[in-house]
């Protein structure tokens, strides 16, 4: 058995070598910083491999250097699909699941940035972190809404009742081209049609209402 004193250097008492090439002294001295180094690799090296984002955890999402009232909207806890996408208001979907928190906070930072929406922002996302649970299930509002942002989830919920959850479009809002955006797929629906009001959302949908054209539509 060994017993670790510290006097200056660092002395490990005992009978045995310590390593190869050593000699077999009762005080063997050891570099106390070339120890010190290993060890912090050793936690760097499993700290990186802890943080990566995982499909079914939940990250917060801050934003800095926008208006309150713009914060309001992004400031949340997201949850991370099962097909590993996070969805944000007014840029939708974008892959979370394998990045570290840094690199996923520079991906929402750029996607905001390259919209045109956010160019001076700061986002910082926080995962990993005990007490952090996704909130209800939700739909996520975009686009020419009134209200955009996350919206409660139930089942039976369509696509219009969506919208209007969210103070409906605004009077540049195309509701005959609203973009449904799930697991990375998207399709085009039809708000102003009974068949596009009949269309049921599932939770973690995205939900964006583009800007009319130049003929009103």
């Amino acid at each position: 058995m060994f017993h670790l004193a510290f006097q200056g250097n660092l002395y490990i008492h005992g009978e045995a070598k310590i390593h190869e090439g050593l000699p077999q002294n009762k005080h063997t001295t050891m570099n106390p910083k070339i120890i010190f180094a290993s060890l912090l690799s050793l936690v760097c090296m499993f700290t990186s491999a802890m943080s990566q984002i995982e499909a079914g955890q939940s990250v917060i999402v801050k934003i800095m250097g926008v208006p309150a009232e713009e914060k309001a909207k992004i400031d949340e806890v997201y949850p991370i699909s099962k097909a590993g996408f996070i969805n944000l208001p007014f840029v939708n979907e974008l892959p979370a699941a394998g990045l570290e928190a840094g690199q996923l906070a520079k991906s929402i930072q750029k996607a905001y940035k390259d919209g045109g929406i956010f160019n001076n922002a700061v986002i910082q996302v926080i995962a990993n972190h005990e007490g952090i649970a996704p909130q209800e299930q939700q739909v996520h509002l975009g686009g020419h809404v009134r209200a955009p942002g996350p919206r409660p989830f139930r089942d039976g919920l369509t696509v219009f009742q969506a919208v209007q959850a969210g103070g409906g479009a605004t009077e540049f809002g195309a509701m005959n081209r609203v973009v449904l955006f799930r697991e990375g797929k998207q399709e085009v629906i039809d708000l102003e049609k009974a068949a596009g009001k009949a269309v049921v959302t599932e939770a973690d949908d995205t939900i964006e209402v583009p800007e009319k054209n130049w003929r009103g539509r």
